[in-house]
């Protein structure tokens, strides 16, 4: 699997050291977003591009990692379709694919340590939500929207019957 990654300056040295632990021990190609060296830069911009890069296929998921994961979060998440979930312990790392097939995970690294962020990217990575579920829940989605658009198209007629009469 091709793995985006990404981090700002408070996260430079786990990002090399994490970026090392997956190609070398979990076997996946990486593609490194940035940072490039511990000089100071604002995060949004590494949090956009990499999301942009799982939006557009050139790698299937992203590990982002910022001070506390939040921002990275946030940030990756303003990508539309793509879903980033902030995890820190191994039961949020494997629910962000297999609850929320979330494409993007995020690491503070002020808050944990990198031997953690090598566990949950394990967990994280060796987890796939199966497509059987992903089916049901689309199958699920477009029925509750054609109960609304029905709902939608009732009110309507209802409307319009009344201003009619008037």
């Amino acid at each position: 699997m091709k793995i985006g990654i990404g981090a700002d300056h408070n996260a430079y040295e786990a990002k090399e050291e994490l970026k090392r632990y997956v190609i070398d021990e979990l076997g996946h190609e990486v593609k490194d977003y940035g940072t490039y060296s511990a000089e100071a830069v604002d995060y949004p911009g590494i949090a956009f591009n990499t999301a942009t890069g799982v939006k557009n296929g050139e790698v299937e998921r992203a590990i982002l990692i910022c001070g506390t994961g939040i921002g990275m979060a946030i940030s990756a998440n303003k990508i539309k379709g793509v879903r980033a979930a902030q995890v820190h312990d191994p039961y949020s790392a494997e629910r962000a694919q297999m609850s929320n097939n979330a494409q993007v995970i995020t690491f503070g690294a002020k808050i944990i340590g990198v031997d953690v962020m090598k566990l949950l990217a394990k967990e994280y990575l060796s987890n796939t939500l199966p497509e059987e579920i992903l089916k049901e829940r689309l199958i699920k989605l477009v029925q509750e929207k054609r109960k609304k658009l029905n709902m939608l198209k009732i009110t309507l007629a209802k409307f319009l019957t009344t201003a009619r009469r008037k």
